[in-house]
């Protein structure tokens, strides 16, 4: 007889849930960003949450729902008990979780043809080739983080910068660095972050591995980044990237 698998197929893996929303901590946010990087399925799975998250976040003022709303929805889908009930999501949370999104949108608003540069300063002539402009591409972004420390970053495909919005906290003697994870489940380097925004430019060979669907993540790295090209320290943020 094979072995009952961890997840039944018939229940939704909330972990991927609770990640989005910035709910897990400690060990269980660790195993949960080792996931992320090992596991395809639940990356996506992470990303959908988010997605779906992103578009309530537009359709709906934050509200605090009334303490006995669980319990009547238990009894609305046919008196399920109380006790049998998994981890609830604390909704307040969901608010906390679009400040993520709220700077992945200021980034896109930053980098769009035609938005505020950074700093005030002028904006450049579109790219152009064979004597036209090119087609606007679309912008790549990310919310990686957790609620207490979101971070976004947005990719221009157009002349290969990434705009990060901050860094995770590292000791003194550590630095944040900046991965990027395709279908191969390879890390590969992008960059160094500074505590504040950061701008990188990706060579041009490595930018076809910036897509969406690909995943971000930020690891603590010795000063100067990892030895050996690839994460050596813990990986403190994830977030997959999509097209806007």
């Amino acid at each position: 007889m094979p072995p009952e698998p961890l997840i039944p197929d018939d229940e939704p893996d909330v972990a991927a849930g609770e990640l989005a929303l910035g709910l897990l901590d400690g060990e269980e946010r660790a195993v949960a960003l080792r996931r992320v990087l090992s596991e395809p399925g639940f990356a996506a799975d992470v990303e959908r949450w988010r997605m779906y998250l992103s578009q309530l976040f537009d359709l709906w003022p934050e509200a605090q729902p009334p303490e006995d709303l669980i319990d009547r929805i238990d009894v609305s889908l046919g008196g399920v008990a109380p006790a049998r009930r998994g981890r609830s999501f604390p909704w307040p949370l969901l608010a906390i979780v679009s400040t993520a999104l709220a700077a992945c949108l200021l980034l896109v608003v930053a980098l769009r043809p035609g938005g505020p540069p950074p700093g005030g300063g002028p904006m450049g002539p579109p790219p152009m080739e064979n004597g036209s402009v090119t087609a606007s591409a679309p912008i790549l972004v990310a919310a990686l983080g957790d609620a207490k420390a979101p971070v976004a970053a947005a990719f221009d495909p157009t002349d290969g910068s990434i705009r990060v919005t901050a860094a995770p906290d590292a000791p003194a003697t550590r630095v944040a660095q900046l991965w990027v994870i395709g279908g191969d489940g390879v890390p590969y380097p992008l960059g160094l972050l500074a505590r504040d925004a950061t701008l990188l430019v990706v060579p041009a060979a490595d930018r076809a591995r910036i897509a969406a669907g690909a995943t971000l993540a930020i690891s603590i790295e010795p000063e100067g980044g990892s030895p050996t090209g690839k994460p050596t320290g813990p990986v403190v943020a994830t977030g997959a990237l999509a097209a806007v």
